[in-house]
C-alpha cells in the first residue's frame, strides 16, 4: 500500500488499486499520485500471480485532473513550454506503460471522472461506470484554456471517431452514464456498489490487456486526416467555427483541432508526443493562466464567501421583500423563490405586482417544456411569490430589496415606508446600479442595516452580484447580504461606496468609448465588430440600446443634479441628450436607438447614423478599436483600485467578466494590465491620451506602480489588494 493508492491482490489473482490521494477531498493528479501509480503498475506487471487489475476510487468520485492551483502557480514561477510539455510527457509515458504492461486493466468509475481522471480511465482496457445520474465523464480543460494532456486527445478519437471526439473535447461537456455508454466511452454501466465486482468479472472472463490501437491493422473509426471525407469536413468546419466563436482570442480550440488532426495520423507514442507539445504551449501561455486564476481559483474563493466577515453567525433569508415588480424586481423574485424563499413582490398596484409574478410563470413554463422541471415543481415556486401593494406585508421579512427607478426621491420614499413596518433586525438593500449607497442610506433610520445588493439583468442568467458597503454599513449586515447571495448560488464581489460603484463605472466607459468613436467618425460597424473581435459579447452601441439611452440620460441628469458645479460632462453628453430629446431614439425598449428594431426582421444599425455622424475619410485599423475598448475599461478598473472602491484584484477581475462581459481570455480588467505588463500599459494609455483625450491619462498612482513594476496580482496568483 502506498500513500495515495491502496494496492491489494485477492485469491483470484486480481489486483485492486483504490485511489485515495492524501489530504485532498477529491482525487487529483499530484506528484505523489504519479509516483505511487508508477510503482503499482510495475508491481502488477512483474508479479506472475497477478492476472489483471481493477483501478477504482476510495472516495465518492473517481478522479479529477491535475491541481489547477498548482498549474496556475507554475506559470507564475516562469514555467516554459518545454517544461510544461515535459510534465505532460511524463504522465503520458506512465499511462502508456499502464495500457501496455501486458495485464488487462479495468476501471471502476464511480461519481465523476474528469480531465486527467478520465484519461486514467481511458488508459485502462475496460471501463465500468456507475449508473448514477450524477456520475459523469468528460474533458473540461478547454474552459481553462488547456487541452487534455494525458492522452485524451488521442485515445478519444481512436475510440469514438474524430467528429465525436472533437465535439466532446472542444466543448468541454460532461456526459452522463447513458450518453457515455452510447458513445462508446465506457463499456458497461452498473450500480456503484457493484463496480469493482463487474470489473473483476471482465478480467476473470478473459478480458484482453491490449488496446484496439495497439492491434495490427487498427484504423481510427470513420477515418483520419484529409483522406477521410467525414474527418476532412470536420476539421475544415471546426476551424471556421473555432475562429468565429473565439475571435482567435483563445488558443485552446485551435490547438485541440491541430492536436487531433496530427495525432490521429501517427502511431500512438508519436501522437502522445504531439499532444504534450501542444499542451506545453497552452499551459505556458497567459490565456490559460488568466482563465485558471480568475474563473477557477478566485471564483471558487468568492463562491465560498472569502470576503464574509468571520464574526457574525451564519444567517438565512426565509422571507424576502422586493419593492418594484419591474424586470429587475421580478427577476430577483424568481431566483429567490427558486432558492426556497417566500417572496413578497410589492408594487404601486396589484396589477403591476401580478405582472411581475407573471415573469416567473413564463420562465417556469419554459423549464417545464424543456423537461428541466415538473409542473408540480413550477407551481411550488410560484406559490412562494406573493404579489402585494401594502407595505404591511413586509412585516415578517428578513431582507427587503428595493428595485425601483434610479431616482433618489423615489428610493427615499420607499425606504421610509418599508422601514416603518420591517422587523428591527432585518436588512434593507438597494439594487441601485449607480447612486451612492451612503447617500441613499440618509433616508434610513438604521443606516448600519442598509447595504447595496446590485444584480445584473437578466437576473436568472447573470451569475454575479455586486455587494456595496456604505460608510455606516455594519459587518453583520455585510455578512447577511453575502449569506443571501450564497443562498442564490451566485458569485458575490464586495466593493466600497462610490458613484457607479465598480461595475457600472467600468461598464460605462465601454459604452462611452463606443459612442465617442462614433462621434469621431469611426463607422458604426467597425465600432461594433471591433469590440466583438476584442472579446466583448456585444458592441457598445448595442449595449447602449439594451440598457436604454434614456436610462443613461437619466443617470447623467441625476449625477449633474447631485454634483452641481463639480459635474463634468462626459464626452458623450450631447449625443445621449440628442438621441433622447431630439431624435426620439431612446433605446431598444422604445423600438429605436442606435439600432432599428423592425418587427419582421433582425435588428440592424440605424442607417441615419451616417447622417448624424459622417464617417471619417480614414478609418482606424480594427486593432486600434480593440485596444481603445479594452484599455479604457482596464484603466477605470485601476482607478477603482486606487480609490479603494474595489479592494482586491481578484474581485476586480471577477466583476468585469461575470458582471459586464469583459473578455474572459484576459482574465479580467486587472489581469489584462498584468498580462500586457503594467509599464507597457501605462505607455499605451499615454499614447491613447495624446491622440483621443485625457480620459486615457494614467494617474500618478498608476505611474508610480509601473515604475516599481508592481503588478496587481501577487506572484502566486489569488487575492491581491490595492497598495
Amino acid at each position: 500500500m502506498t500513500q495515495n493508492i491502496r494496492y491489494s491482490v485477492d485469491g483470484d489473482g486480481i489486483a485492486t488499486l483504490l485511489i485515495d490521494v492524501a489530504d485532498r477531498p477529491m482525487n487529483v493528479i499530484t506528484p505523489g499520485f504519479r509516483k505511487d501509480l508508477a510503482e503499482c503498475v510495475e508491481k502488477l506487471a512483474a508479479d506472475p500471480a497477478v492476472r489483471g487489475a481493477v483501478i477504482g476510487s476510495a472516495k465518492s468520485s473517481f478522479m479529477a485532473g491535475a491541481d489547477i492551483k498548482d498549474m496556475a502557480a507554475a506559470f507564475q514561477r516562469g514555467l516554459t513550454a518545454a517544461e510544461a510539455a515535459k510534465f505532460s510527457g511524463e504522465l503520458n509515458r506512465l499511462l502508456r506503460r499502464l495500457e501496455t504492461c501486458g495485464k488487462p486493466v479495468a476501471a471502476a468509475v464511480n461519481g465523476v471522472a474528469l480531465g486527467g481522471g478520465f484519461e486514467v480511465a481511458l488508459a485502462c482496457h475496460y471501463r465500468v461506470m456507475s449508473d448514477d445520474p450524477k456520475a459523469g465523464v468528460g474533458f473540461p480543460e478547454v474552459k481553462i484554456g488547456l487541452l487534455p494532456g494525458a492522452g485524451g486527445t488521442q485515445r478519444t478519437p481512436r475510440l469514438i471517431g474524430v467528429t465525436e471526439a472533437l465535439r466532446l473535447i472542444s466543448e468541454g461537456r460532461t456526459l452522463g452514464p447513458q450518453d457515455a455508454l452510447k458513445k462508446g466511452l465506457v463499456n458497461e454501466l452498473a450500480p456503484a456498489a457493484e463496480l469493482i465486482e463487474r470489473a473483476r468479472k471482465w478480467i476473470l472472463n478473459g478480458g484482453e490487456g491490449v488496446q484496439p490501437w495497439d492491434k495490427k491493422g487498427f484504423r481510427v473509426p470513420g477515418g483520419a486526416g484529409m483522406a477521410s471525407p467525414a474527418a476532412a469536413q470536420t476539421f475544415m468546419v471546426g476551424t471556421a467555427l473555432a475562429a468565429k466563436m473565439t475571435m482567435r482570442n483563445y488558443p485552446a480550440p485551435a490547438a485541440i483541432l491541430s492536436c487531433v488532426y496530427e495525432g490521429t495520423l501517427l502511431p500512438m507514442d508519436a501522437a502522445l508526443a504531439v499532444e504534450s507539445k501542444y499542451f506545453g504551449q497552452l499551459l505556458s501561455g497567459p490565456v490559460a493562466r488568466n482563465l485558471m486564476r480568475t474563473m477557477f481559483i478566485n471564483k471558487g474563493l468568492a463562491d465560498k464567501l472569502a470576503r464574509r466577515p468571520a464574526g457574525p453567525p451564519k444567517s438565512q433569508v426565509r422571507r424576502l421583500g422586493i419593492l418594484g415588480a419591474g424586470m429587475m424586481g421580478a427577476g430577483v423574485a424568481h431566483v429567490s423563490a427558486l432558492a426556497g424563499m417566500d417572496v413578497v413582490l410589492l408594487d404601486s398596484t396589484l396589477e403591476l405586482a401580478e405582472k411581475g409574478k407573471e415573469y416567473s410563470k413564463q420562465l417556469l413554463a419554459k423549464d417545464v417544456g424543456r423537461g428541466k422541471k415538473t409542473q408540480a415543481d413550477a407551481e411550488a415556486v410560484l406559490a412562494r411569490i406573493k404579489p402585494a401593494v401594502s407595505y404591511d406585508d413586509l412585516a415578517a421579512c428578513d431582507l427587503v430589496i428595493e428595485a425601483v427607478f434610479e431616482n433618489r426621491d423615489i428610493k427615499a420614499d420607499v425606504t421610509r415606508k418599508a422601514e416603518a413596518v420591517m422587523p428591527k433586525g432585518s436588512v434593507f438593500a438597494s439594487n441601485t446600479s449607480t447612486l451612492p449607497i451612503t447617500g441613499l442610506a440618509q433616508a434610513s433610520k438604521r443606516p448600519a442595516q442598509f447595504i447595496g445588493i446590485h444584480f445584473f439583468s437578466p437576473v436568472e442568467k447573470m451569475p454575479l452580484v455586486e455587494v456595496i458597503v456604505g460608510k455606516k454599513t455594519s459587518e453583520e449586515t455585510l455578512a447577511r447580504a453575502l449569506d443571501y447571495v450564497a443562498q442564490l448560488h451566485k458569485t458575490p464581489i464586495v466593493v466600497n461606496d462610490s458613484r457607479g460603484f465598480y461595475t457600472s463605472r467600468c461598464f460605462g466607459t465601454f459604452v462611452t468609448e463606443g459612442i465617442a468613436m462614433l462621434q469621431e467618425g469611426v463607422v458604426p460597424a467597425l465600432v461594433e465588430n471591433g469590440a466583438k473581435m476584442a472579446g466583448m459579447p456585444v458592441g457598445p452601441l448595442a449595449v447602449a440600446d439594451e440598457v436604454t439611452i434614456d436610462l443613461s440620460w437619466k443617470i447623467m441628469r441625476q449625477t449633474e443634479q447631485d454634483l452641481g458645479r463639480k459635474f463634468q460632462k462626459p464626452v458623450t453628453y450631447e449625443t445621449v441628450r440628442k438621441f433622447v430629446e431630439e431624435l426620439n431614439r431612446p433605446g431598444k425598449r422604445f423600438g429605436a436607438g442606435f439600432y432599428d428594431y423592425p418587427k419582421d426582421a433582425k435588428k440592424h444599425l440605424w442607417p441615419g447614423l451616417a447622417e448624424v455622424f459622417p464617417g471619417a475619410p480614414m478609418q482606424p485599423p480594427v486593432e486600434e478599436v480593440e485596444k481603445r475598448i479594452l484599455c479604457i475599461q482596464a484603466l477605470e478598473a485601476a482607478r477603482c483600485m486606487e480609490e479603494g472602491v474595489v479592494t482586491t484584484a481578484a474581485e476586480a477581475d471577477l466583476g468585469s467578466i461575470l458582471g459586464w462581459g469583459f473578455p474572459a481570455w484576459t482574465g479580467g480588467t486587472l489581469s489584462y494590465i498584468d498580462t500586457m505588463g503594467i509599464a507597457v500599459f501605462v505607455a499605451e494609455c499615454d499614447r491613447l491620451a495624446k491622440r483621443y483625450g485625457k480620459r486615457f491619462k494614467p494617474s500618478k498612482w498608476l505611474r508610480e506602480r509601473a515604475e516599481r513594476n508592481e503588478p496587481f496580482h501577487a506572484a502566486a496568483g489569488g487575492q491581491s489588494r490595492a497598495a
